[in-house]
């Protein structure tokens, strides 16, 4: 299946990312992609919004789903984007939605890791999720999804190889900072070649944030990449077959000895 990952800089304003949205979207589905995964903060980016959060997150959620329903529909393509969905409380949940190519909302994901670290308390914000691990049926493939931050615990990424995941979607917001593309693509790589699956990462492009989206395959080699451009879309053949190539040589998941029931012993 052809999956697309789109980057670009959200703005505070959700229509205007839409028609960003809208514009990446259109040019994956002319090249016959039937997913494209777009960033965290697609909705919008929260220090670019003005006022309570809380109050815009009210005022965009119910639109930026509603609207990417009927892009997903007329365009015929599935979606992955990351927006900020109501608690009840002052601070929102950072969410992942799964749009199917029919405009049917197939799921949700809350980011369960938030990111305190680097100096900085995503917490202070954002409620963290509480509904698990999901993985989702797009077209032929099994989605399993995992928001930024996430992606440094390979825990997570190991449970949704365990549920069959064949492509990890990973939209991002990855801050710069020293090391912090070695870190990223360092990462990706990692959870590909670790549990043999596809991964495709869509992150923001800014001032604050890295870019560097990819889709990388069941040996971490990047099928496709971008660096910093602002607005790009790219696309690669995303096919269960090459999970099953790798996995006759490489059959990881197959050897693991280590089992939840294995017995640690402490030295002394």
């Amino acid at each position: 299946m052809l999956v697309s990952v789109g980057q670009f800089s959200p703005s505070g304003d959700v229509r205007e990312n839409l028609g960003t949205m809208r514009s990446l979207a259109g040019k994956a589905r002319a090249e016959g992609s039937e997913l494209i995964i777009f960033p965290e903060e697609s909705m919008f980016s929260i220090g670019k919004v003005e006022g309570p959060l809380a109050s815009a997150v009210d005022a965009s959620w119910t639109t930026f789903v509603s609207q990417l329903s009927l892009l997903a529909a007329e365009l015929e393509i599935a979606v992955i984007a990351g927006g900020y969905e109501s608690s009840g409380e002052e601070r929102p949940f950072n969410t992942l939605v799964l749009i199917d190519a029919t405009g049917r909302i197939v799921d949700t994901y809350r980011k369960l890791h938030l990111y305190d670290a680097f100096s900085y308390a995503e917490s202070d914000r954002i409620k963290p999720g509480d509904g698990g691990v999901k993985v989702m049926q797009v077209g032929g493939l099994l989605v399993g999804v995992m928001t930024c931050y996430d992606l440094r615990f390979p825990e997570l990424a190991r449970a949704l190889a365990d549920l069959d995941a064949d492509l990890l979607a990973v939209p991002a917001a990855w801050f710069r900072g020293e090391h912090k593309i070695d870190h990223w693509e360092t990462l990706l790589k990692a959870r590909a070649i670790e549990n043999t699956v596809w991964v495709a990462a869509a992150g923001t492009s800014s001032r604050h944030t890295v870019g560097h989206s990819a889709i990388l395959d069941p040996m971490g080699v990047p099928q496709a990449a971008l660096e910093e451009e602002r607005e790009a879309v790219v696309t690669a053949d995303v096919t269960r077959r090459r999970i099953e190539d790798v996995r006759q040589f490489l059959p990881v998941l197959r050897n693991r000895r280590f089992a939840e029931n294995t017995r640690i012993v402490e030295a002394h």
